[in-house]
């Protein structure tokens, strides 16, 4: 922000960079990390883990990866819907305030497919007898479940299925089995936890969003929490007490601070994974991203790639290879890098290495 209250469009990365954890945080754990953040975003699993870990000084990917075997952190389908990490105590809620919504925007699909409440039901079962006990099954021996209860799993009929027992609170994500995830019990999986109300758990929602996203709109809320624009409205409404609001180019955002001015110097260079949410947390993602190099970051169906972020800007992307003894970084840039970007980016790289396990070449091209 800038001095006496004035806000410049550019000051929003790197204000975001702070609010996200990625310029400083003083997170402890994985759980802590993704609770501050509400939820992470995290149908590519790999690059999720990387999500934590760049927010999570000192972290490894062992270390996340125990966290979601343990069940304090928990991978399941929330909000927009995608594939979300999301802190055990905070599943529930979160579910409570989602399901209804998806149940919803998935009806015309269901009944394309013939999934009707009754099969889901009779899914329901099958599932609860296979992960009783305390079993961990993978996806495939779950689907021979359903085949033998003569429950149709083609035309993505079985993601359905999946996806609706998650809804219901019958599977959550278990431990992995080697290199294979699998599902375990909600309740058995899941502690027990206060139920909210409707209006308590939508205040909430939006109060980790912006504290954790700001400055961010409601146009930015909306998109991210998957709600109607209604209830978007109603919970930013409930807690726009908490925050400050600030002017920019004839648009409102909400921020935690809107008295001091970001540091104008120069910031480290972040090599973030795909789908990260500094960058596909919002709806308008300008700021971060501008419209010419959009669509070297993604792809015209939707893919999000791992991205380079100096002062708060994109100015590239990565991608990883496995290679004989380590991995293969290549770092494609937007424009020539000089001497300080390629500090930048290698020092960043050294962070990947430590959290990886693993050593790393690195090669550069222009884009």
């Amino acid at each position: 922000m800038r001095a006496g209250g004035q806000t410049r469009a550019s000051d929003i990365p790197i204000l975001r960079l702070r609010s996200q954890g990625i310029a400083h945080s003083n997170f402890e754990s994985p759980q802590s990390t993704i609770g501050w953040m509400g939820a992470i975003q995290a149908q590519d699993f790999l690059m999720s883990r990387w999500a934590v870990g760049v927010r999570l000084p000192g972290s490894t990917e062992r270390s996340v990866l125990a966290a979601v075997n343990e069940g304090s952190i928990i991978r399941t389908h929330l909000l927009r819907p995608t594939w979300h990490l999301a802190a055990a105590a905070d599943v529930r809620w979160l579910l409570r305030l989602s399901a209804p919504q998806i149940r919803a925007r998935m009806k015309f699909r269901d009944k394309q497919l013939g999934l009707t409440e009754p099969l889901y039901a009779r899914a329901d079962r099958v599932l609860e007898k296979a992960l009783r006990d305390g079993a961990h099954c993978t996806r495939e021996e779950l689907i021979a479940g359903f085949r033998k209860a003569r429950i149709a799993v083609d035309e993505n009929r079985a993601s359905h299925l999946f996806l609706r027992a998650e809804l219901d609170g019958v599977i959550c994500s278990g431990a992995f089995r080697g290199n294979k995830p699998t599902y375990a019990s909600f309740d058995q999986r899941v502690p027990p936890s206060r139920p909210m109300a409707r209006e308590e758990a939508l205040a909430a929602l939006a109060l980790r969003y912006f504290a954790s996203h700001g400055p961010a709109t409601v146009e930015d809320f909306t998109w991210w929490s998957g709600l109607s624009a209604r209830d978007a409205r109603r919970a930013v409404q409930i807690v726009k007490g908490s925050f400050v609001s600030v002017g920019i180019d004839s648009r409102t955002y909400l921020a935690v601070d809107g008295r001091r001015a970001p540091s104008r110097g120069r910031q480290p260079v972040h090599l973030l994974p795909a789908y990260d949410e500094f960058l596909i947390g919002y709806a308008d993602r300008e700021a971060i991203l501008g419209r010419v190099n959009e669509k070297n970051a993604i792809s015209s169906n939707g893919l999000f790639r791992p991205i380079i972020v100096e002062n708060g800007r994109v100015i590239g992307v990565w991608s990883r290879r496995a290679a004989r003894g380590g991995a293969e970084i290549e770092a494609a840039l937007f424009g020539s890098p000089g001497t300080a970007l390629r500090a930048g980016i290698e020092a960043s790289l050294a962070r990947l290495e430590a959290f990886w396990g693993v050593k790393a070449s690195l090669a550069y091209r222009v884009i």
